[in-house]
C-alpha cells in the first residue's frame, strides 16, 4: 500500500474544489462530519474550546464550499462585531442610526457587487444598446443569507433588543455555524447567542429527532427532488416541444422538486443542529396544505418571510397609515424577496406576482369578513386557487427566461389533451409513483409528522442504524454520477 499517495490524496481532499463543493448529500461532508463529531463529544464540557472548534470547522467547511471567498465571511465576522460594539456604545440617536446605514450599505454592498453586478451591467448594456465584456465575478454560497442574518443582528443591536456579542468567538460562532451557513434557515441573534453558552445535553431522544431531521433531509433531497429533477430538466429546456400535459407535469414535478430540494436542506440543518445540541428555527409547515397566499407565506421558507416582515415591511410602516400605504409597502417588500431570490427579472416578476396575489387576498377576506360569508364551504377551492397560483408562479422561477416560462404556460393552457393522461403514466411510471409518494408525505398532517419523529426517536440504536443505511443505500441507487447541488446555494 502507497502511504505517500494516500496522504497526498487526503490533503487534496482538503483543498476547494469549485466543480465539487462540500454539500450535506455529498460523501465527504459525511466523512468529515463523523469525525467532526467524534472530538465534538470530546468538548461538551468546555464550552471555550468547543466554541472555537466549531468556528474552525465552520470555516472549513465553507471554504470547501466558497474557496477564497472564506476570506468575505471572516471580514464580515470581525467588522460587524467591532462596528456592532462601537454603535451601541454611542449615546447619540444621529451618530448611532448613521452607524447602522453605514454597516447595512456595508454589508448590502458585497451582496451588491457579487450578486447584482451582471443583473445592473446587463441592463445598463440594453438601455444603451452597446456591448462590452461580462465581469468575470464568482457568487460565493451562502452570500444572500449571511449578509440578512447580519443586517438583522445590527438592527436588533441598534434597536436595542440586543446587546453586542462580548467576545469575537461568540459572533463569529453565530454567523459562521455551518449547518445553516450556505442556506439558512436564517437564525436571529437572540434566539440563537444564548444557546452557545448553555450546558448541553444529548438524550437519546434529541439524538434520534435530529437523526430522524437528517434522513428525512436525505429522502427529500437526494431521492425525491435529484430523482423527479431529471424530468422538469428536459421538459424546460425545450417546452414547445412537449404537449400540455407533459408540460402540466413538469410544472407539478418543479413544484415539489423544489419543497424537496429546499426543505430538504432546511430538515437536515436543523437535524445536524440538533445532534450538536443547538436548535434552529422551523423553515416549512407543510406549504402546499395553505387555503391562501397568506397562509402560505406563513408557511414557507418561514425564516426569510418573517425577516422581510420584521426588517422591511414593518419598518417601512406596515399597516399602520391605511389601506393604500400598506398595500405599497405589501408590493415593495415582495419585489424585494423577488429580488434577493435572484438577479433576473422573472424573479422580481415572481415576487411582484405573490405581492399582487396577499394584496387580493386581503381585499378579498376583507370583503368575505363584512358581508359575514362562512368560507369553510369555499375552503376546498380556495386550496385549489392558491395551490396553482404558486404552482404556475414556480414556472417563472423554474424557466430560463419569460419567453421559456411563457412557452410552457402557453402549452399548458392551450394544447392540455387529458387523453395523454395514460400513456405519459405508461412511460414515466416511476416518475408517476415518486410524484405521487412525495405530494402523499407533503400532505401528511404536522401532528403525525411530530408523532412519527418522536417515534423514531425511540426506537432502539439497532434500528435507528439500520435505518440510516437504509436509506443510505436507497441515495447510492437513485442518485446520478455528480451530487446535485441544493437549489438554494445559487441564492
Amino acid at each position: 500500500m502507497d502511504f505517500t499517495y494516500i496522504i497526498q490524496r487526503s490533503l487534496e481532499s482538503l483543498l476547494y474544489e469549485q466543480n465539487s463543493p462540500m454539500l450535506f448529500n455529498s460523501g465527504v461532508f459525511l466523512f468529515s462530519f463523523t469525525a467532526f463529531l467524534f472530538f465534538y463529544a470530546l468538548l461538551t464540557h468546555k464550552v471555550r474550546a468547543r466554541t472555537l472548534y466549531v468556528i474552525a470547522y465552520s470555516l472549513f467547511f465553507y471554504y470547501k464550499s466558497s474557496g477564497v471567498y472564506v476570506l468575505n465571511l471572516a471580514l464580515a465576522i470581525v467588522f460587524n462585531y467591532y462596528w456592532a460594539r462601537y454603535m451601541h456604545a454611542q449615546t447619540e440617536a444621529k451618530k448611532k442610526y448613521a452607524m447602522l446605514s453605514l454597516a447595512v450599505v456595508f454589508n448590502a454592498g458585497f451582496l451588491l457587487y457579487f450578486k447584482y453586478t451582471h443583473f445592473i451591467l446587463d441592463n445598463f448594456r440594453f438601455l444603451i444598446q452597446a456591448d462590452f465584456d461580462k465581469l468575470d465575478i464568482f457568487l460565493p454560497i451562502g452570500i444572500s443569507f449571511y449578509t440578512f442574518q447580519t443586517i438583522s443582528y445590527l438592527v436588533d443591536v441598534y434597536r436595542g433588543t440586543i446587546k453586542p456579542c462580548d467576545t469575537l468567538e461568540d459572533f463569529a460562532f453565530y454567523l459562521s455555524f455551518f449547518p445553516q451557513l450556505v442556506a439558512g434557515p436564517i437564525v436571529r441573534a437572540k434566539d440563537f447567542l444564548p444557546q452557545i453558552h448553555q450546558r448541553l445535553s444529548f438524550s437519546s431522544e434529541e439524538m434520534g429527532e435530529g437523526l430522524f431531521m437528517i434522513l428525512k433531509g436525505l429522502v427529500k433531497k437526494a431521492i425525491i427532488a435529484d430523482y423527479i429533477s431529471q424530468y422538469a430538466n428536459i421538459v424546460y429546456a425545450n417546452p414547445s416541444g412537449y404537449s400540455g400535459l407533459e408540460n402540466l407535469m413538469a410544472m407539478y414535478t418543479y413544484t415539489l422538486q423544489i419543497y424537496c430540494d429546499f426543505s430538504g436542506y432546511s430538515d437536515m440543518a436543523i437535524g445536524l443542529a440538533l445532534v450538536m445540541g443547538f436548535k434552529l428555527p422551523e423553515n416549512f409547515r407543510s406549504p402546499y396544505n395553505s387555503m391562501d397566499i397568506t397562509e402560505f407565506w406563513r408557511r414557507w421558507h418561514i425564516s426569510l418571510s418573517t425577516w422581510l416582515r420584521d426588517y422591511i415591511y414593518i419598518p417601512l410602516g406596515g399597516n399602520r397609515y391605511g389601506e393604500e400605504r400598506q398595500f405599497l409597502y405589501l408590493m415593495l417588500t415582495m419585489l424585494i424577496g423577488g429580488l434577493w431570490h435572484g438577479a433576473d427579472w422573472k424573479f422580481v416578476f415572481w415576487g411582484g406576482m405573490h405581492g399582487l396575489g396577499l394584496i387580493v387576498h386581503k381585499v378579498v377576506s376583507q370583503t368575505v369578513k363584512q358581508m359575514e360569508w362562512n368560507p369553510k364551504p369555499l375552503q376546498p377551492i380556495s386550496w385549489l386557487l392558491t395551490f396553482h397560483f404558486v404552482a404556475f408562479l414556480w414556472v417563472y422561477f423554474r424557466a430560463e427566461s419569460f419567453t421559456v416560462a411563457a412557452q410552457s404556460i402557453n402549452r399548458i393552457v392551450f394544447n392540455l389533451d387529458w387523453a395523454y393522461l395514460y400513456p405519459f403514466v405508461q412511460a414515466q411510471g416511476l416518475l408517476c409513483v415518486i410524484l405521487v409518494l412525495g405530494y402523499a408525505i407533503h400532505f401528511v398532517a404536522e401532528a403525525d409528522k411530530e408523532r412519527m419523529s418522536q417515534y423514531f426517536a425511540t426506537l432502539p440504536t439497532p434500528a435507528k442504524a439500520l435505518a440510516l443505511l437504509l436509506v443510505i443505500q436507497v441515495v447510492l441507487q437513485v442518485q446520478s454520477e455528480n451530487v446535485k447541488p441544493f437549489i438554494y446555494f445559487q441564492f
